[in-house]
């Protein structure tokens, strides 16, 4: 069976036209079908049926009762490990359940199993992963494409049709850029609303969980049962979270959509642009009014991210030496022998690049020069947002600068890797919320992303305007 929606699957249970165990059976069947393309690093058959047992006992008012969702294997579980994509994780089994997971879980979802990413987060195609390459679904027999990343294996998963619904985290773009890849929606919500405690920390000033899901009315769904305070995290925000789904409204009049000047750079494909161009004009059909804004700093958004994440993993990174957990470096001959040998080791190659660039920035000749004025950049990019959001309710920008492109066509050039998230970082480093919805196909028949991004906690504006726009495709 194929279900369309959370709506749809929760209606038939319901009814009593499905159980819980026919559902779990009906996905556990669907993710063996599709293991060749490496959606998951950990599934396991007895898990599911575990949690069937304990789903099957609560009420059906639980929003989320019986939902198939996949999660991202950064976020901490109580019953899978979570690796992050690592070999120094390989063997890690947390002793609690994140804050996120535990909302889902409370709402009673079925984890279908642990998702692929690029290590620790790390990465723009999932090929950097210890556990191997995650092959978008939607690719052509013989010619594996990227899936996007670093939550490049939740995208697959809700693009395989493995699950309704998975979470994935957003640092730079790792939301937004595979939801466009996989052509599913995706939604980095504003940084706090959604806790990062139990989240394996990659830039703790930058990540935020959000989710994919089939369509805007899921997305807006499960990020109302993922959304909330939590005294574990400093920076979570203690706001009213609206229940999106109830407040979906198409209407549009009025509204002031931004359009960027600065989005149009050299090497975006026409596609592309035809497809920005298309939804603009569908906007203004529905009655927005089109304005064109600047964003002036928006050329120093990339480098400012590749210096600020970079710094905050390597002082995150730190915890992983050998001692307390994870992996340890066997043949060590001293303290300092196994502080080295196991992070040689136990970190890939993406990872190190980022540790080495993050702590010559941090040292001591180097700090004011890179990360402290880094810092002051951002500061200028995150108030050209508040700026242009005086003059406009949304703005519309491309999400990424190409379709998906072969799994390994941009392996050994980081840089050209780094410039996927040239239209996600800006959001990021302003913590505003923004959404990646399929709007179009490129000359190959794959999806192209649209990105809409409001001011902070104004998701219900970003949910209204997506699934304004996601009409125009049903």
């Amino acid at each position: 069976m194929e279900f369309q929606s959370i709506s749809q699957l929760k209606l038939l249970l319901d009814d009593n036209k499905i159980s819980v165990k026919e559902i779990a059976q009906t996905y556990i069947k669907k993710i063996k079908e599709k293991k060749d393309l490496n959606i998951f690093i950990y599934f396991n058959e007895d898990k599911i049926y575990d949690q069937v047992k304990l789903i099957e006992k609560i009420s059906n008012d639980n929003s989320l009762k019986g939902i198939p969702i996949a999660v991202k294997d950064l976020f901490c579980t109580k019953n899978m490990p979570t690796t992050a994509g690592s070999k120094i994780l390989e063997n890690f089994n947390p002793t609690y359940e994140s804050f996120v997971t535990q909302k889902l879980i409370n709402q009673g979802s079925m984890f279908v199993g642990k998702t692929n990413l690029d290590e620790f987060a790390m990465g723009s195609a999932t090929n950097t992963s210890y556990f191997g390459d995650t092959i978008n679904p939607l690719s052509n027999e013989g010619s594996p494409l990227a899936p996007g990343g670093s939550s490049g294996g939740s995208a697959a998963a809700v693009a395989a049709d493995l699950c309704l619904g998975a979470t994935g985290t957003d640092t730079g773009g790792s939301i937004r850029q595979p939801a466009s890849f996989c052509g599913v929606v995706g939604i980095k919500p504003t940084y706090g609303i959604c806790s990062r405690w139990g989240i394996v920390a990659f830039a703790s000033s930058l990540d935020q969980a959000g989710i994919f899901s089939k369509n805007v009315t899921d997305a807006s769904i499960l990020l109302k049962e993922m959304a909330g305070h939590d005294l574990r995290d400093s920076t979570s925000s203690n706001v009213k979270i609206p229940n999106f789904s109830e407040n979906l409204n198409i209407d549009l009049k009025g509204k002031k959509i931004g359009i960027p000047k600065e989005y149009t750079i050299d090497g975006i494909s026409d596609e592309i642009n035809e497809v920005w161009e298309q939804a603009i004009k569908s906007l203004e059909q529905k009655g927005a009014i089109i304005e064109h804004i600047s964003l002036p700093h928006t050329k120093y958004a990339l480098p400012t991210y590749y210096i600020i994440a970079p710094a905050e993993a390597s002082s995150n990174l730190a915890r992983y030496d050998g001692v307390k957990y994870g992996h340890r470096a066997e043949n060590a001959k001293s303290l300092d022998d196994m502080y080295e040998l196991t992070r040689s080791e136990g970190f890939g190659k993406e990872v190190k690049r980022r540790i080495l660039i993050g702590t010559y920035v941090l040292s001591a000749g180097y700090y004011d020069a890179y990360y402290l004025k880094a810092q002051k950049v951002r500061k200028l990019i995150a108030d050209d947002f508040v700026k242009a959001f005086k003059e406009c309710d949304l703005i519309l920008t491309p999400t990424a600068p190409s379709a998906a492109f072969p799994l390994n066509e941009k392996q050994d050039d980081p840089i050209k890797m780094y410039l996927n998230d040239v239209f996600t970082v800006p959001a990021s480093l302003a913590g505003i919320p923004g959404i990646s919805i399929p709007y179009g196909k490129d000359k190959n028949g794959l999806p192209l992303g649209i990105q809409l991004l409001s001011k902070h906690f104004n998701e219900q504006e970003i949910f209204n305007a997506a699934f304004a726009l996601e009409k125009d495709y049903e």
